[in-house]
């Protein structure tokens, strides 16, 4: 008779059995979602995974579940990685997943936009945060693979338009399992440098399962966080991936993205010849005008230079000279004549005149001029003055003035 066991060793030895199975360990599982809960508390999920015929048991716990680029649900056809165990208490075996990828184009595309909504939501689409690509980098990051047409093509056109610019390769594989990780990787050691004016991620064109790694969540996330400005160039024009939502600027091409991210030497050399050319007419023509301003300078210098002023003084003072003489000569004719005349009544008017018409002048004894109504006594010594002498008499008698005729 067989021993005698409890449930908890019969299910604690089947798990054992399941678990020492490397088949078990490790394996993919296609199917599609069924019965799915989130447990908002533990943040686990709990599904089953079904096909036409049979479903079992799996569950994604939370420290799995955060990875996911997108949120699972019901009738979502994925692919799953794990290992297939026994859950004790209930005596159900059932799948511990570990990685869940999307299956089939509808599946992917579900999860893609799932993931651009939780983007645009973080504010990671956003313009206003986008920053400006420079005009003239010396120096680009590039994030690409080192084999591929891509980077040929890139340094082909930076060749040809900028040749100054260097180049700081940071290679990558551009699809595989590691490749998202290598070019987050490379996208933060190029930003982290410091030598990059701008960071260039690009891969040539491809399916759209090539350039599916480039709407991987932590791209998007690396290409966020970075302070270097940054290009997108994935692919050909028709092919959109979330990177180029989140980059700063979206090129169509590698080639053309080239070109967006540095000048064109040729037009800069045609500016360069304008500048020229404007910088000449402009000295040309300020020299024309100081010329013109220094002409007008030197007739108005040659007009109050000392030497003219000189002689603008001396002409005015000979005039001043000339005009103070004429006025002396004038204003001495004026007191000539006016002294002549002056002369002239003085003469007429001088007693030694009138003397010598025969009249005389009679004084008394001590030579004062006697008036003429002062009268004259008998007896009194008088002096009287002719023009050529003088008389000492002594009044004998008065006579009565004779009386002129009627």
């Amino acid at each position: 008779m067989a021993e005698i066991i409890t449930v908890s060793v019969l299910n604690r030895y089947v798990k054992t059995l399941l678990e020492r199975d490397a088949v078990l360990d490790g394996l993919a599982v296609r199917g599609e979602i069924a019965g799915f809960v989130h447990h908002y508390k533990s943040g686990h999920y709990y599904f089953s995974l079904r096909d036409e015929q049979c479903s079992i048991k799996a569950v994604m716990f939370s420290r799995d579940a955060r990875r996911l680029p997108f949120t699972p649900q019901n009738g979502m056809r994925v692919i799953l990685r794990g290992r297939v165990s026994l859950f004790e208490r209930d005596g159900a075996y059932q799948l511990y997943v570990e990685e869940m990828i999307p299956d089939g184009v509808g599946s992917m595309q579900l999860a893609l936009e799932q993931l651009k909504a939780r983007l645009a939501a973080e504010g990671l689409f956003d313009p206003a945060r986008k920053k400006p690509i420079p005009t003239e980098p010396a120096c680009i990051g590039l994030v690409t693979s080192a084999t591929g047409a891509a980077i040929q093509d890139i340094r082909n056109v930076l060749t040809r338009r900028w040749p100054l610019v260097q180049v700081l390769l940071a290679p990558v594989n551009v699809q595989g399992q590691q490749a998202a990780e290598e070019i987050s990787a490379a996208i933060r050691r190029l930003d982290a440098d410091g030598r990059p004016d701008v960071i260039l991620v690009a891969r040539g064109g491809g399916s759209r399962e090539d350039l599916w790694v480039f709407n991987d969540e932590g791209i998007a996330r690396a290409a966020a966080g970075c302070k270097t400005p940054l290009v997108s160039a994935i692919g050909h024009e028709i092919d959109y991936c979330i990177l180029d939502l989140v980059a700063d600027l979206r090129a169509p091409t590698p080639s053309a993205a080239a070109e967006l991210c540095v000048p064109d030497q040729g037009q800069i050399m045609h500016k360069i010849q304008l500048f020229q050319e404007n910088i000449h007419k402009s000295m040309q023509k300020r020299m024309e005008m100081w010329y013109n301003s220094n002409e007008r300078l030197c007739q108005a210098l040659a007009a109050r230079s000392p030497g003219k002023m000189l002689e603008d003084r001396a002409g005015q003072l000979d005039r001043m000279a000339e005009s103070l003489r004429r006025a002396a000569h004038s204003r001495l004719a004026q007191e000539q004549q006016r002294m002549e005349g002056a002369a002239a009544l003085c003469a007429g008017l001088n007693p030694y005149a009138v003397l010598a018409r025969g009249y005389a002048m009679v004084r008394d004894e001590a030579g004062e001029l006697l008036p003429a109504e002062q009268p004259v006594q008998p007896g009194e010594h008088i002096l009287v003055q002719r023009a050529r002498q003088t008389l000492r008499c002594q009044v004998e008698d008065t006579l009565e003035p004779e009386r002129n005729p009627q």
